[in-house]
């Protein structure tokens, strides 16, 4: 740490030897400041690339005054509903097969939380159904998602 090994004149005058010439010796300490400046620099950009990954099925959202809903421990399931498919995540999946797959990634657990994304333009019956769907199978925390307005 502080402390030199070598066998220099007594101590004195590091790396000095009697005739006077100076000797250089290879410096055998690791030098951090390289790996910790990339570290950084990884983190920067996994910071800034992690929101983007999140994001999903890309949906015109419809604009609310609605207060912003609090994560809980559980991930919510998301299903996102547009013109003619609907989404469990980033997978297609067919109308009549979502209460079958929704049982089957819950686990029968019907107190899970269920977001319903729809797109603005589709008609509102459409998202009804989805509701009607995903509430007749047990589900209770049914929510639908929209844009805050700035």
């Amino acid at each position: 740490m502080g402390a030199s090994l070598g066998g220099g004149a007594g101590g004195r005058g590091r790396g000095r030897r009697r005739g006077g010439a100076t000797s250089f010796r290879a410096m055998s300490d690791i030098n951090v400041t390289p790996m910790v400046d990339v570290m950084l620099v990884l983190l920067i950009v996994f910071m800034v690339a992690a929101p983007l990954l999140t994001s999903g099925v890309p949906v015109d959202l419809p604009k609310s005054n609605a207060k912003a809903l609090s994560e809980e421990e559980n991930k919510p399931i998301e299903i996102t509903v547009k013109k003619n498919t609907i989404y469990m995540g980033d997978t297609e999946v067919d109308t009549a097969k979502l209460v079958g797959l929704l049982g089957a990634m819950t686990e029968g657990q019907t107190d899970r939380r269920i977001y319903i994304r729809g797109d603005r333009g589709i008609p509102y019956g459409r998202i009804m159904e989805i509701i009607g769907a995903v509430n007749g199978a047990g589900f209770t925390k049914v929510a639908l998602i929209s844009e805050q307005e700035k």
